[in-house]
């Protein structure tokens, strides 16, 4: 019987655009780069349980896989997203060099799933610089 590494990381991902500009405004092309994030996701064997484009921010749920790091992870998704909307879209495009990462327990995926899918009535009262500062702060990072 051969041993294997078997992992189940659930990480919230969110990053922004550069400068959090709300560059993203259409809603159509938004979605498209939502399925594209979740088609190359798969082909690079990250599973994306769902995703949410916002106009200078995105929300991704994933599991990490075994062989890859945060970084790693994330690196990859937003490296080869903004390569694929600077080719589909009529401006330049970059997303910013940070990005943050929190763990959700199995017990607490339906809640980040409805978090994300609701995101659009979430910043109807709140921007995503707040809305930032509350992840900081319900997982105690200190900023400085």
């Amino acid at each position: 019987m051969s041993v294997r590494s078997y992992t189940k990381i659930w990480l919230h991902l969110i990053w922004g655009t550069k400068n959090r500009e709300k560059i993203l405004l259409d809603k159509s092309f938004r979605k498209e780069i939502s399925k594209h994030i979740t088609e190359n996701a798969q082909k690079k064997n990250i599973f994306m349980k769902v995703n949410y484009v916002n106009s200078d921010h995105v929300h991704a749920l994933i599991d990490l896989p075994t062989n890859m790091t945060v970084e790693d992870t994330a690196r990859l998704i937003k490296g080869e997203s903004s390569s694929w909307i600077n080719k589909n879209a009529d401006y330049k495009f970059n997303w910013s060099t940070g990005y943050g990462a929190f763990s959700v327990s199995e017990s607490n995926l339906n809640k980040v799933v409805k978090y994300i899918l609701n995101q659009e009535e979430h910043h109807r009262t709140k921007s995503f610089a707040e809305e930032y500062d509350e992840f900081l702060k319900a997982y105690n990072i200190e900023l400085g």
